[in-house]
């Protein structure tokens, strides 16, 4: 018999929570990696995307042309019958480009191997991740940000994708660049080897993960009072704080007496001014 391959799967929910990795079903994620049959399938995914609209006019369907330019003898010019043959200006196109289908088929087998392949490549590389479950009451794509980013893949390029049709996970990831999401059903080979990593929804493999407490983030207010508790001094028995007004109003008030000085002093100097000048006028 066959050596088996299993392959385990870092396990997260929708908010990006770590929870006990994940075995991935053998059936599928065996180890095959079959290159010749996934260049095929990509090659024919892009052919099939080409519309093949170039259209070019031989001389028969270029306008005029109906009449001899000049007659056949006696003018010393070369031959000509028509002045829309394709050496002429505005003339016909030989060999050029029509209307035509670059679609390839691929049969359905070779489809699902080569699927199947891409997403081996992806699990050896430790590049899948599995999500308990999307439950997106609106769009909204602050939430699919801030997976991607606690699960440290805000960087790479991230191919989500979900049980069944979802529209607001699709709607929530749409504005993101670097994130692609699609129903698991619909993936296809190219789409997986775009993407660096893979997150895939436990019930589109089979699993039923039971949902687990989430780990909320701190809110902002909260961050700012331990920051600010942190920067306070240590208080003993609750007396430190006290005797630091203490202090504050003890240098206030030596504050207040040294501008009062100068304040005296000049009221001082004006007395024997204002005495001297009476004595005058006596």
């Amino acid at each position: 018999m066959a050596d088996t391959t299993t392959f385990q799967a870092a396990a997260y929910t929708a908010q990006g929570t770590a929870r006990d990795s994940v075995a991935l079903p053998e059936q599928l994620f065996d180890g095959t990696v079959n290159m010749p049959v996934m260049h095929q399938a990509v090659k024919a995914f892009l052919a099939n995307q080409r519309q093949g609209n170039a259209s070019t006019k031989i001389r028969k369907y270029v306008t005029g042309g109906n009449q001899k330019p000049w007659k056949q003898k006696g003018t010393g010019r070369a031959r000509a019958g028509s002045a829309r043959a394709p050496h002429w200006v505005g003339g016909g196109t030989v060999f050029g480009p029509i209307p035509r289908s670059y679609a390839q088929y691929v049969p359905r087998q070779v489809r699902a191997l080569a699927r199947k392949s891409a997403l081996n490549a992806r699990a050896r590389e430790n590049a899948i991740f599995v999500i308990d479950r999307f439950e997106f009451d609106a769009p909204k794509t602050t939430r699919i940000k801030a997976l991607v980013e606690r699960v440290g893949v805000a960087d790479k390029k991230v191919l989500i994708l979900t049980d069944g049709v979802k529209p607001n996970v699709f709607l929530s990831g749409r504005n993101l660049p670097t994130v692609h999401v699609m129903p698991y059903t619909d993936v296809s080979t190219y789409h997986i080897l775009w993407s660096d990593v893979v997150l895939i929804e436990a019930g589109a493999l089979g699993h039923a993960l039971e949902p687990i407490a989430e780990r909320e983030e701190a809110p902002r207010a909260a961050v700012k009072k331990t920051t600010a508790a942190k920067q306070a001094p240590s208080t003993v028995e609750g007396k430190a704080p006290k005797a630091d007004a203490a202090r504050a109003k003890k240098s206030a008030g030596k504050k207040a007496a040294a501008k009062k000085a100068p304040a005296a002093k000049k009221a001082a100097a004006k007395k024997p001014a204002a005495k001297s000048a009476k004595k005058k006028g006596k």
